[in-house]
């Protein structure tokens, strides 16, 4: 039987989601608090991959399991077991068929910026002290729906086969020192919002006009767009699926 979980996890002690050979991250962690809860050998696969430092405040991955168990007695259990960074929200039966990664219909991503020195969310937004525009930044979001192909924000020697992406939301919101842009799209490239938002940010502060993006996008050339804003600003923060692969 195939089952979904669904987490949060604060990304700034682990080397990103997926597991690496010589550093710890959540996909690890996940896999051998279930193996250990379940006396299984237990494999998880995740909807996506975040970098190192990043958050996730919704984040879905799928495991397989014949045995019994009582689904919110595992949350209670899993949430016992795992670090305090790592939080289990729920896990429910899939089709056997259904794929965290495959099956998703969008992903959405915040990035925060931080406008004045604040001592308690250095770790967690990018702090830039200059002033920025914001209308100019959002006036550039709009031309991001103009296209497709993204690969000027995908990161060097990506094996991919396409760098065609479905972006369907991107904007900047401003509440007092705090400036967060939200992006939803089908599916991302490696690197690419981080990408993103640094240029967003070069237009902010007058290095680039908006209708300077026509340009690089068009360029397909990763050293034309800005530079790549730090890891800990980000969040992925919502993952659709058709809700066809629930099974109640």
């Amino acid at each position: 039987m195939r089952f979904f979980i669904e987490l949060s996890y604060n990304g700034k002690a682990y080397h990103g989601w997926q597991n690496q050979p010589n550093a710890i991250s959540v996909q690890e962690v996940l896999e051998k608090a279930l193996s250990t809860i379940l006396k299984n050998n237990i494999s998880i696969t995740g909807a996506g991959r975040t970098d190192t430092g990043v958050h996730a405040s919704q984040m879905f991955a799928h495991f397989d399991f014949d045995g019994n168990f009582e689904p919110n007695d595992l949350v209670y259990k899993l949430n016992s077991f795992l670090p305090k960074d790592v939080a289990i929200h729920s896990v429910f039966k899939v089709a056997q068929e259904a794929h965290a990664r495959f099956d998703a219909i969008s992903r959405t991503y915040n990035y925060k910026v931080s406008t004045s020195k604040n001592v308690f969310d250095y770790d967690f937004t990018y702090q830039v002290h200059l002033p920025l525009n914001v209308d100019a930044m959002n006036e550039a979001c709009k031309i991001l729906f103009e296209y497709k192909d993204f690969q000027c924000f995908s990161k060097s020697n990506t094996d991919v086969k396409t760098y065609n992406c479905d972006i369907k939301e991107a904007y900047w919101t401003k509440k007092s020192d705090q400036l967060v842009f939200t992006i939803s799209a089908n599916r991302f490239l490696r690197n690419m919002v981080r990408a993103i938002v640094g240029t967003m940010v070069n237009i902010g502060l007058g290095k680039l006009q908006p209708d300077d993006l026509h340009k690089i996008i068009a360029s397909k050339d990763r050293g034309k767009a800005g530079f790549s804003v730090p890891a800990h600003g980000l969040y992925l923060v919502e993952i659709v699926y058709p809700d066809s692969i629930k099974i109640n």
